[in-house]
C-alpha cells in the first residue's frame, strides 16, 4: 500500500464523523434559513425585488426570471450548490426547498394581483 493513503481504519473513522456530523449541520442551517420569520422576511425581499425590477423599467418576463434567479440565493441547496462549485451553478433542491420557493411564489403572484387590482 502506497504511504499517500490513510490507513483504512482512520479513513473509516474520518467517514463516520462525516457521515453524521455533515447532515447536523446542514440540517442546523436549513432550521435557521426556514424559520417563520426568515420565511416572511424572504417573501417580502423577493416581492420588493420584482416591484424594484419592473420600476426600472423591465419587462415582466425579465423581472420575473431575474426574480427567479434572486430566489434561488434563499434556497438551501442553491448556498450549498454555490459553495460546493465555488459560486457557479445549481445543486440538486430538497422537496423543502421547492416548498418554500412555491410558497413565496404564491406570496409574491397574490401581492402583485393586489397592486395590479388597487392600480385599477
Amino acid at each position: 500500500m502506497s504511504e499517500d493513503l490513510p490507513d483504512p481504519e482512520d479513513l473509516q473513522k474520518i467517514l463516520s464523523v462525516v457521515s453524521t456530523e455533515i447532515p447536523k449541520l446542514i440540517e442546523e442551517i436549513t432550521k435557521t434559513i426556514y424559520n417563520m420569520d426568515n420565511a416572511q422576511n424572504m417573501a417580502k425581499a423577493v416581492a420588493e425585488f420584482y416591484k424594484s425590477m419592473k420600476a426600472a423599467g423591465m419587462d415582466d418576463k425579465m423581472a420575473y426570471e431575474l426574480t427567479q434567479e434572486f430566489m434561488s440565493s434563499f434556497s438551501i441547496g442553491g448556498i450549498i450548490g454555490k459553495a460546493v462549485q465555488g459560486g457557479s451553478g445549481r445543486a440538486d433542491r430538497s422537496d423543502i426547498d421547492e416548498y418554500i420557493e412555491q410558497k413565496v411564489k404564491e406570496k409574491l403572484k397574490k401581492k402583485l394581483d393586489k397592486e395590479k387590482d388597487d392600480d385599477d
